[in-house]
């Protein structure tokens, strides 16, 4: 499992297989959980001055490039590993490419896993709908409790804990992990983590950037709104 994979599973309902996110801030998050862990990981890094990249190309500060191109493994994060080599941008410059196609791939990979089931369906007869329900939570289970325990300060957070719940952090999902109670506290603790004390420079931009690219697609959304709702 890859923390896309695991940010997706939180996103959506095991009953329904409706989201719980709308639809545009999903695809980003879910964009820059890959960003987020390619950095981790050391394959790309975000560059601090001038440089080249993997490839010898000259590239300019705050530009994310590959330092290391061997396969992952996972078809998604082979896929973002190759967009971002092939032209060196900031991580705000990635989020929208590596958005396109993501879920639906993600949610199909999981379907062909076991882990997820595709229910075709329509809507009014007419319209086609797809949802995603469980077939097997068990790794979720687990997930969602090992994400309590760290918000509730039970357990200090993997790497791979913290940058899940700093990709999550400023939606519902958060509170969804715990007692209406300890929701505050929930929300407070993954606002910590977002801001990436336990990061490396290349995983908090890529966390900041992730989230300047969610909020900026939120506003045009409301701007949009707006507009049609005054004409």
């Amino acid at each position: 499992m890859i923390i896309a994979e695991d940010l997706l599973l939180l996103a959506y309902d095991d009953a329904s297989g409706r989201p719980r996110l709308e639809r545009t801030q999903l695809d980003y998050r879910l964009a820059g959980a890959l960003l987020v862990e390619l950095a981790l990981s050391g394959r790309v890094d975000v560059t601090s001055s001038a440089g080249t990249d993997l490839d010898g190309r000259p590239v300019g500060a705050g530009r994310v490039v590959v330092r290391d191109a061997s396969p992952t493994g996972h078809p998604a994060l082979d896929h973002a590993l190759a967009l971002v080599r092939t032209r060196a941008r900031a991580p705000k410059g990635l989020v929208a490419p590596l958005a396109k196609g993501l879920r639906d791939n993600l949610l199909a990979g999981l379907a062909a896993r076991g882990i997820l089931r595709r229910e075709d369906g329509t809507v009014l007869w007419i319209f086609p709908t797809t949802s995603w329900p469980a077939a097997d939570a068990t790794h979720e289970t687990q997930l969602r409790a090992t994400c309590r325990e760290v918000l509730l300060g039970v357990r200090a957070p993997d790497a791979r804990t913290a940058a899940l719940l700093a990709t999550a952090s400023g939606t519902p999902l958060v509170r969804g992990l715990v007692a209406p109670e300890h929701r505050r506290q929930a929300e407070a603790r993954a606002k910590d983590l977002a801001a990436g004390s336990w990061a490396s420079a290349a995983v908090k931009k890529a966390v900041d950037e992730m989230q300047a690219a969610v909020m900026a697609a939120v506003m045009v959304a409301v701007t949009a709104s707006a507009t049609a709702t005054s004409g």
